[in-house]
């Protein structure tokens, strides 16, 4: 054991890569420490899993190279640089339609208002509302709101402040981490409501990131009201794996007397479960 450890020394101090001479490393001397080999192949496996991917989703007018691991890892290095372009591109392109968000806040030529279930109502622009949701777009189309341009929709389910989340939402496409811990639930819902795909997926990566057995419970709710299987599997398995802590803390009563159906299904995921373990340890005996 203590030969391979000064072995393994001896390796990272002759590592071509990382080693503190490197520089002056010719062959045959070039070798690679076991963290610089396992790095780059952890590197070239992630490019090959984005180059099936990219012969896909690849716009034909990309500027961006396909990663090709074959080419080594200098290649791979021009490829991350040209995402880094891209990214800066991204960005800058971010805060020149951050204008959009400026249109609502100043209420610039709005044209419409949005009533929430209290509160004031909110004025907001027709046409990106338009092209953010076809639900939103049909109430905007109907008989009732063509005239005159000052007309008022109503989307009593929410309140003051969610409006003012979900609005921020669709003209900036993100809110700050404040805003999303108080309201994911409600603007979840209202993604599933009003078909907003791209503030749905947003709501799952944020609820699945906080997921635990403090909030399984309020979780598989919503995701029932939903429809949503992601966060209905995710909230299951983390209930199942803490059972006792939920099903004895007080929270539990209030759940079980409005889902009755849920805790059913509580239940059953438990016993399968259970019965999964059980095969588990049979098998390992025999």
């Amino acid at each position: 054991m203590e030969n391979q450890k000064v072995f393994m020394k001896k390796k990272k101090m002759d590592c071509c890569v990382c080693s503190p001479m490197a520089s002056v490393f010719r062959p045959p001397r070039n070798t690679l420490c076991l963290s610089c080999y396992e790095g780059a192949r952890s590197m070239m496996a992630f490019l090959d899993k984005l180059e099936s991917e990219t012969d896909v989703d690849k716009p034909r007018n990309s500027k961006v190279s396909q990663p090709n691991s074959t080419k080594g890892i200098s290649c791979a290095l021009k490829w991350m640089k040209e995402m880094q372009e891209m990214q800066k591109e991204e960005n800058e392109r971010m805060g020149f339609l951050e204008g959009f968000s400026a249109a609502l806040r100043d209420e610039l030529h709005s044209d419409v208002q949005i009533k929430p279930g209290d509160g004031p109502s909110i004025p907001a622009h027709r046409a990106l509302l338009a092209t953010k949701s076809e639900i939103l777009r049909t109430m905007l189309e109907c008989d009732e709101c063509k005239t005159p341009p000052k007309d008022t929709i109503s989307l009593p389910e929410l309140s003051h402040e969610e409006l003012r989340c979900l609005l921020e939402f669709l003209y900036r496409g993100t809110l700050p981490k404040e805003e999303v811990e108080k309201h994911v639930y409600s603007l979840l819902i209202a993604a599933d409501k009003y078909e907003i795909p791209f503030l749905k997926k947003f709501c799952e990566r944020e609820i699945l990131m906080v997921l635990d057995s403090s909030n399984a419970l309020e979780v598989l709710e919503v995701s029932e009201v939903c429809s949503n299987s992601i966060l209905k599997e995710s909230a299951m398995i983390s209930i199942v794996k803490h059972i006792e802590d939920i099903v004895f803390s007080t929270r539990y009563d209030s759940f079980a007397l409005k889902n009755a159906s849920l805790c059913v299904e509580i239940t059953r995921s438990l016993l399968r479960e259970a019965k999964n373990r059980n095969c588990v340890q049979s098998s390992l005996s025999n």
